[in-house]
């Protein structure tokens, strides 16, 4: 019911959109809407709390609004900055005049748009295609957990290196569980802490057993292509528990351990990861058609908006390579701090940044249904998705 919720609700707004020609984004649309299915099941949940995955983690959102919010913002700056600068570095006045008719520009123009219309296309696949392997991971693990939810790809000689490093991590952590004894079933207080980022004097040793629990069952099966469909589902989230909680402690610096033992701890969560989130190459595949077939046919409506309704006069070729340099450079950026950046917006604010920077004018009418989207998309996405999820979990 979730992933159907967050699916169609994502369709909707974006084929909304896409009919009326306006550049909504769809990173915003599709986040908005897993913040809302999963902001409605911890409100099913109950008062009592939903559990430690249940709900939103509002830290990486916040930091996933930010990017989504800046990333315009630098792109109408620095694009509208980049055009002045090429105009008083590079007196050529072809590259600031508008195509003249059906003729094509020179061929070193040419040259130059290809190579950052190329970069621009490249780092766009570069972003969204990372978050359409992850969405179809997460449909996957809903639907198929038998086959995906494990790396049932893991090699048997990197099944010792995840007990090595399970062994090592137990160790690290022993010197900080306080003499206190593990609990029966180490999970609810693993849960408890992962959900309110607090240690408690039970948090460490439950930790600990839990991973002493983890490696026993790898070093049962031999493999991970060996755990049976029945275990498959309780092993992950159990690899999911420790590695949030790790996580969670390496940001808090706490328990207060020394540099040899955290690092004992990140290698070990490097193997959690190794065996949780990965994608197949039939994914990866998949996700390059869709983007490009995606962008084959439906090109037009957002292109024509994009191209000819957000300045007054028509795009000269300076004004698209600057937009395009500094979507690029925006985009790359922010994949390598692995936020999600809408592709779209930038470069549409950043044609709008140098339409301001060339006294061109806007078309406030376009900029302000532009803006409308940008504004609307996040909370229409979430109330959408919830409503939708509500609405499946009553059906279904």
């Amino acid at each position: 019911a979730m992933v159907f919720a967050l699916l169609i609700a994502a369709i909707i707004w974006n084929l909304g959109t896409w009919y009326f020609g306006l550049p909504a984004s769809s990173s915003h649309t599709l986040i908005g809407s897993i913040i809302g299915v999963g902001l409605m099941n911890q409100l099913m949940g109950g008062a009592s709390g939903a559990g430690a995955t249940s709900g939103v983690d509002w830290g990486q959102a916040a930091e996933v609004g930010k990017s989504l919010l800046f990333s315009p913002l630098v792109g109408f700056a620095a694009a509208g900055l980049l055009l002045l600068v090429a105009k008083g570095l590079i007196p050529l006045p072809a590259l600031y005049r508008p195509p003249d008719g059906p003729l094509p520009p020179p061929w070193w123009i040419r040259g130059v748009l290809i190579l950052t219309c190329t970069g621009v296309s490249f780092a766009h696949g570069s972003n969204d295609g990372q978050k359409g392997m992850g969405l179809i991971m997460l449909i996957l693990i809903g639907t198929v957990p038998t086959a995906y939810a494990l790396n049932r790809a893991v090699s048997d000689d990197r099944v010792q290196v995840f007990l090595a490093a399970s062994a090592a991590a137990e160790t690290a952590l022993g010197r900080y569980d306080r003499g206190a004894a593990p609990p029966g079933d180490p999970r609810p207080a693993v849960a408890a802490f992962v959900a309110s980022r607090r240690l408690e004097p039970a948090t460490v040793p439950a930790v600990t057993a839990l991973i002493g629990v983890i490696a026993d069952e790898v070093d049962d099966y031999k493999s991970l292509a060996a755990v049976p469909p029945a275990a498959t589902g309780n092993m992950r989230n159990d690899m999911y528990l420790v590695g949030e909680a790790l996580r969670w402690m390496a940001r808090l610096g706490q328990p207060p351990a020394s540099p040899a033992d955290w690092a004992a701890l990140a290698a070990y969560r490097a193997e959690i990861n190794n065996a949780t989130r990965f994608i197949p190459t039939w994914v990866k595949v998949t996700v390059a058609l869709a983007l490009g077939l995606g962008t084959l046919i439906g090109w037009r409506r957002i292109v024509l908006t994009v191209g000819s309704k957000i300045g007054k006069t028509s795009l000269t070729y300076a004004q698209g390579a600057s937009a395009e340099l500094v979507a690029m450079t925006t985009i790359a950026a922010a994949d390598s701090f692995g936020l999600p950046v809408s592709t779209t917006q930038v470069v549409s604010s950043g044609i709008a940044g140098t339409m301001a920077a060339n006294r061109s004018g806007l078309q406030w009418g376009t900029v302000r249904n532009l803006l409308m989207a940008w504004l609307l998309t996040l909370p229409i996405s979430i109330a959408l998705a919830g409503l939708l999820f509500l609405l499946f979990r009553r059906v279904f």
